[in-house]
């Protein structure tokens, strides 16, 4: 038995802070009968509906995908471009990505069904670290790494502190090779990061998520994430540990 919030943020509809909203809004139902208070628990015998349609439950599964740059972080795309889930066409269970890549951005992508999962992993409080590797125009001096690590001010508001180093700088072609690990998702934020420091990405890919990286695998290639690995996740989410 498990609670009801908990099965329909598993079966992907919601997160499990919405699926409390919903219940508590009268929109869902358990053999026919509105459930209006959380806490209360079903089994696999169960039918429930959400906003009048029956939710499928579905094992859940957990992929790490390469994304290759020139690709869509969705399940789909209205101008009819590749999207992420082009790349499981054996897998029958409706996954979607945990966050995104920019679509000129390429590495690392969790794709997963398991809504409580993933909004674990992209919620802000959780702080899991994203590392990339950034190729940026110019010569990044000491001063400006510091900023980075200090926080830059957006329109959006300040970044949380970063780690910044630089890998490699090369005078004569005017770049700078640089890692950053962050742990905030906003849009385009490691690309807004460096322009607001004078120093546009040319090239960007995300090399670890937590503990995960992207070892053994090249671009378009993807593996299921092991039992360990999905406990591992949740138990860096759940205490906060980055």
């Amino acid at each position: 038995m498990e609670r009801l919030q908990k099965v329909i943020a598993h079966a992907g509809v919601a997160s499990r802070r919405k699926a409390e909203e919903l219940i508590q809004a009268g929109k869902v139902k358990v053999n026919g009968t509105v459930i209006k208070e959380l806490g209360v628990k079903v089994g696999p015998s169960d039918k429930i509906e959400v906003e009048g349609i029956k939710i499928e439950r579905e094992n859940r599964v957990y992929f790490l995908l390469y994304k290759p740059t020139g690709i869509i972080s969705a399940v789909n795309d209205d101008k009819k471009r590749k999207v992420v889930t082009d790349f499981f066409p054996h897998v029958q269970e409706r996954i979607y990505p945990v966050g995104r890549l920019d679509y000129d951005t390429s590495g690392l992508l969790l794709l997963t069904n398991d809504g409580e999962f993933a909004h674990l992993l992209t919620h802000p409080k959780y702080e899991i670290h994203k590392t990339y590797v950034a190729r940026v125009k110019g010569l990044v001096s000491r001063e400006s790494l510091r900023k980075l690590e200090r926080g830059i001010k957006l329109e959006d508001g300040m970044t949380a502190p970063a780690n910044a180093k630089v890998l490699s700088a090369d005078k004569k072609k005017d770049k700078t090779i640089i890692e950053i690990t962050i742990h905030e998702g906003r849009n385009r934020q490691v690309r807004r990061m460096f322009d607001a420091i004078g120093h546009p990405v040319q090239k960007l890919k995300r090399e670890r998520y937590a503990f995960l990286n992207l070892a053994g695998l090249n671009a378009g290639d993807a593996r299921e994430l092991t039992p360990h690995e999905v406990k591992q996740l949740r138990a860096l989410a759940e205490s906060g540990t980055k």
